[in-house]
């Protein structure tokens, strides 16, 4: 599946997240939200971007964003994750399945010190309380998303 695009429809999909809630896309329905893929739970760059929209989840949060991180790691790693870092104050979906990921597109060929492999692109999207992608971010970057994603 290729990479969805501003103008979409997020499709439809439930998966649990890090506190075993099962969260939805009608769970999104009348708000602004953010949802970030990344790679791996507990890697450098996912750690930074993570902890980058923690830090910052007041000021997006007064600018009207819910915020949703999904990645292909299971429940306990998630919830690892997040106690980690003091409590990520967004869910962290477990897509091990990776429906949600390739709905999106977000599964492709990667490259990382000279060898090829596929894993799940660092991508953000930006959609409208009507569930429309209104911006996706591709080139993220991790130590400062949030002004990446307020500078839109």
């Amino acid at each position: 599946m290729s990479l969805l695009k501003v103008g979409d429809k997020i499709p439809d999909f439930s998966c649990y997240d890090d506190k075993e809630n099962l969260i939805t896309n009608y769970d999104l329905k009348g708000k602004k939200t953010i949802i970030f893929f990344y790679p791996k739970a507990n890697t450098p760059g996912c750690t930074a971007q993570a902890c980058n929209l923690s830090e910052n989840y007041s000021v997006l949060s007064d600018a009207g964003f819910s915020i949703i991180g999904v990645s292909a790691d299971k429940v306990k790693a998630q919830s690892s994750f997040s106690s980690k870092f003091g409590g990520f104050p967004y869910p962290l979906l477990a897509d091990t399945e990776k429906k949600i990921i390739n709905a999106f597109g977000v599964w492709g060929l990667k490259k990382f010190m000279g060898k090829e492999y596929e894993g799940v692109l660092r991508t953000t999207f930006i959609i409208d309380q009507n569930l429309i992608i209104t911006r996706v971010i591709d080139k993220v970057k991790t130590k400062n998303h949030t002004n990446q994603i307020l500078e839109g």
